[in-house]
């Protein structure tokens, strides 16, 4: 049988109790490319209802300036 390379799931940081808000730029960065996109999330390892709030306080920074729209 062949052996399959099986990657270690990712977990939701967001669900082990940690918190991201809009007006923390720096927290946020970490789920933005080098060209200032939204990171999908099989590469975050983030639930689905988790992204859904991460892309949401990422689009209010860019709204009042904290994060770029690019770069």
């Amino acid at each position: 049988m062949a052996e399959f390379n099986r990657r270690k799931k990712k977990v939701c940081l967001m669900c082990t109790g940690r918190t991201v808000d809009y007006k923390d730029p720096e927290t946020l960065k970490k789920y933005i490319n080098e060209k200032g996109k939204i990171v999908p999330r099989r590469v975050t390892g983030n639930c689905a209802l988790h992204q859904r709030y991460i892309s949401t306080q990422i689009k209010r920074a860019r709204a009042i300036a904290l994060l770029p729209y690019s770069r």
